[in-house]
């Protein structure tokens, strides 16, 4: 297995990079899951903003349609074997402000359930017996199945709000085993390394 798997970027456009690596490992603040050295990426717009942050994002739930990044096309990062897709999970509500503090709360009720209801709709790509997971999915969206071969540049779903996701975002990460139970996380690279918190990627037209 490889010490560190190089990726391209998994998206065309402007996005915010989260819980990057770069800036602490694990990144995510724990190392269930294999979430090590995981990476989140949020699409934002041409001047480098998400959904606009008003009075209402400070009291309630968003519709995931707000944010500039919804339904934004997902691509492989990497060639590889697609060995598991789910694509089921419905996109719900975005929580910013006093309701986000009220859905971090119920995170660790949904790490009790498992992978599927972290990662919620995902598609996962064996690249040569490493596996690389792309997660918050948009429902109905996963254009892979199961024994497919992809290229990197080829579709793979959209951005979406599914699974532990508090905004429309993508979550990337790289296990040694499809079996997250049992999987350890492996490091990745884009491109030749690693954003950091904070940055914005720009990766280009589609």
């Amino acid at each position: 297995m490889a010490a560190s798997l190089e990726l391209e970027y998994p998206f065309a456009g402007r996005w915010l990079v989260r819980n990057s690596p770069a800036d602490r490992v694990p990144s995510h603040g724990t190392t269930r899951f294999a979430s090590s050295h995981a990476i989140d990426f949020v699409p934002v717009d041409d001047a480098g903003r998400t959904a606009p942050f008003t009075f209402a994002s400070l009291l309630s739930p968003e519709r995931p349609q707000r944010f500039p990044g919804f339904g934004r096309a997902i691509v492989a990062p990497v060639a590889g074997l697609i060995v598991a897709v789910h694509d089921s999970e419905p996109d719900h509500a975005a929580h910013r402000g006093v309701p986000s503090i009220g859905y971090a709360f119920t995170q660790s009720r949904r790490a009790a359930q498992g992978w599927i209801a972290l990662a919620g709709n995902h598609a996962l790509i064996d690249a040569g017996g490493v596996i690389v997971a792309l997660c918050h999915l948009q429902q109905g969206s996963v254009a892979v199945r199961v024994g497919q071969q992809v290229r990197p540049g080829e579709a793979i779903g959209r951005c979406g709000n599914s699974g532990n996701s508090m905004q429309p975002h993508l979550h990337v990460q790289a296990v040694d085993r499809a079996d997250i139970d049992r999987a350890r996380a492996v490091p990745m690279t884009f491109s030749g390394g690693m954003p950091r918190n904070g940055q914005i990627v720009d990766a280009g037209a589609s």
